[in-house]
């Protein structure tokens, strides 16, 4: 049985639907916090249990019969999240799993400026000396975490933020659909190869994109990052995410999410989709990601 945890997230829920093309819903199994909101794929034949990554007994029930395991990243980031991960490491063991997989990211280091990335290799090392074979799924950054940042630009027609350095921006679709593809033809022993679109694009490519598609000058103005962080904390947003925010930038000025591959698109039978055809697709909502309203 394949075990996806995670499963009522935007990324869970895509490869359990991509899954479920691929073989009987008897065969998957997901383990999952609130068991209500996973109704509608307890409704398809899915086995639904509930479990979390702190509680170990009830993580080892969720895991029962387990052929792989997918662990889909905490949120939680710190010495807390690397435990959730180690006790999803060790339960899957205990459970029998022959494969783990972990959806890591194509920016991990040990020393990286964005939080996040330090957490995916503190992971990848437990896999590593975990004794189970695994699979670490090395994504691309995930388009739709982009699109907020545009949407006072949309309304002011400046997009004020930090020096940026290249950033392949990957769909969760795409992601999901490779990664039912690797669980089914047990592809990749460690580290895959980046998965991610075809191309890597900055911020003023993605101004020039938003102007062309809604007709409306959208000027880059880039600005310091002490700037940046008391315009930020000006609006009200919490230190915390203006913190990680901030890293993003400084993550990519340092080309930690530059190195775009063909992997993804090998493994989905097609190109990747691209950021313009993301973004065209949330203009033509009409309340979208942007928070502008269209009539």
């Amino acid at each position: 049985m394949i075990i996806v945890t995670g499963a009522n997230g935007k990324l869970g829920r895509a490869v359990v639907e991509q899954l479920l093309e691929r073989v009987p819903a008897g065969e998957i199994g997901v383990s999952v916090r609130d068991v209500v909101k996973a109704q509608g794929l307890q409704n398809q034949g899915v086995r639904v249990r509930q479990g979390n990554f702190e509680d170990s007994e009830g993580l080892l029930h969720a895991f029962e019969g387990a052929s792989q395991v997918l662990i889909v990243s905490s949120g939680t980031l710190g010495e807390a999240g690397i435990r959730h991960h180690q006790t999803a490491i060790d339960t899957a063991k205990k459970a029998g799993a022959g494969r783990i997989l972990y959806t890591s990211h194509m920016g991990v280091s040990p020393v990286s400026y964005f939080p996040p990335m330090i957490h995916h290799a503190a992971t990848e090392e437990l896999l590593a000396n975990s004794g189970v074979a695994f699979t670490s799924l090395r994504n691309g950054f995930y388009a739709a975490s982009a699109l907020p940042l545009f949407s006072e630009a949309i309304q002011t027609g400046e997009l004020i933020a930090p020096e940026d350095g290249p950033i392949a921006w990957t769909t969760h679709a795409d992601l999901a659909k490779a990664t039912a593809a690797i669980l089914m033809e047990h592809k990749f022993d460690g580290p895959t190869p980046n998965l991610t679109a075809s191309e890597a694009i900055r911020m003023d490519d993605i101004a020039s994109m938003t102007s062309d598609l809604t007709g409306r000058p959208i000027r880059r103005v880039v600005v310091p990052d002490d700037e940046y962080r008391d315009y930020l904390m000006s609006k009200g947003m919490p230190e915390a995410a203006v913190n990680m925010l901030l890293g993003i930038f400084r993550a990519s000025r340092n080309g930690d999410f530059t190195q775009a591959s063909g992997t993804l698109g090998d493994l989905i039978g097609h190109a990747p989709t691209s950021f313009r055809e993301v973004l065209k697709e949330s203009l033509a909502l009409p309340s979208d990601l942007f928070g502008v309203t269209r009539g």
